[in-house]
């Protein structure tokens, strides 16, 4: 049976001690997308997806995942999904084509349907010519593709990415994405958390922002762009003892800021132009550039993504 929705939560709570890493999340995410959860280390982005996929325990609220209930179903339901970790789990004592069939075996895949299997997805992460080699002799870009292809060993009809490109140089990296942009025009239902917004801004169809085990705000990276944000952005430095007179000027003729540090950047809508700040504000150091996600993070969070919690 086809589901419109993948995954469905309601009032999702995950507390570990007295610690709440999840606050009562609502989110629903459709068949056939690619969905992003973004937010610093901390906000509880990979706990979620941990609690989709079984690592986790649900401690409040309810989660459906392809129509099933975690609580209730989640022996099924990993039957149905393939997951990428941010630690790849691969086994040294074996090879790179052992370690699919070993996998292979907990789906009861059979042994001449798993081999055939195995091959396709090593040639289709271009892995066939390391099929003997020992998974401790690849890079860290190797072992990630390695595991994309055991995740997809079950034929899942959902796929999740928990920040798989964290740590890998920028040519492993483009590979990566790449690659799930086919399987995304494949039909392939992918969600993935990742500390790199323009990656999720040019991968995502819809992207929630994440902090503090909360959901800030939903929608396609245009809409959230266009929404908190606008269409324009002009960055000025201004001394300390400037500021407030600055701030003052800006706010008197109605335009929307945010200050980081010495910097502050003027959130043009569509009809306003960079003009009326130039003829606002001084500064040796001006720029106006396009708005992206990080832009919506800081307006929504008070502080810039941050790598570390």
């Amino acid at each position: 049976m086809a589901y419109q929705t993948v995954v469905e939560i309601k009032e999702a709570v995950k507390t570990y001690g007295d610690r709440r890493v999840v606050n009562g999340l609502n989110l629903e995410i459709r068949r056939g997308e690619c969905f992003g959860l973004l937010g610093p280390n901390g906000a509880g982005k990979t706990t979620t997806m941990k609690m989709m996929y079984g690592s986790a325990l649900l401690t409040g609220g309810e989660m459906y995942v392809l129509g099933l209930n975690v609580k209730q179903h989640i022996r099924e339901i990993k039957s149905r999904i393939g997951v990428v970790p941010q630690e790849d789990g691969l086994d040294t004592d074996f090879t790179v084509l052992e370690n699919l069939l070993v996998y292979a075996r907990y789906h009861d895949i059979r042994q001449d349907q798993a081999y055939s299997r195995a091959q396709d997805l090593l040639r289709m992460v271009r892995l066939e010519e390391y099929a003997d080699r020992p998974v401790d002799t690849l890079s860290g870009g190797l072992k990630r593709r390695l595991a994309i292809a055991r995740s997809l060993l079950n034929q899942p009809e959902l796929v999740f990415l928990d920040e798989p490109t964290t740590g890998l140089d920028p040519q492993a990296r483009l590979w990566i994405w790449d690659f799930f942009k086919e399987l995304k025009n494949q039909n392939y239902s992918v969600i993935l958390t990742t500390h790199y917004m323009e990656e999720a801004e040019k991968m995502c169809d819809r992207i929630a922002i994440m902090d503090h085990g909360k959901v800030l705000a939903i929608g396609s990276p245009k809409e959230l762009i266009a929404e908190h944000i606008g269409r324009e952005i002009v960055d000025f430095e201004t001394k300390p003892a400037d500021l407030n007179y600055y701030l003052g000027r800006l706010r008197s003729s109605n335009l929307s800021y945010q200050v980081l540090n010495d910097t502050v950047s003027v959130l043009l809508k569509e009809n306003q132009d960079s003009k009326i700040v130039l003829d606002l504000v001084a500064s040796e150091r001006i720029t106006i550039r396009k708005p992206s996600l990080n832009d919506v993070f800081l307006r929504l969070a008070g502080h810039q993504l941050r790598d570390e919690a």
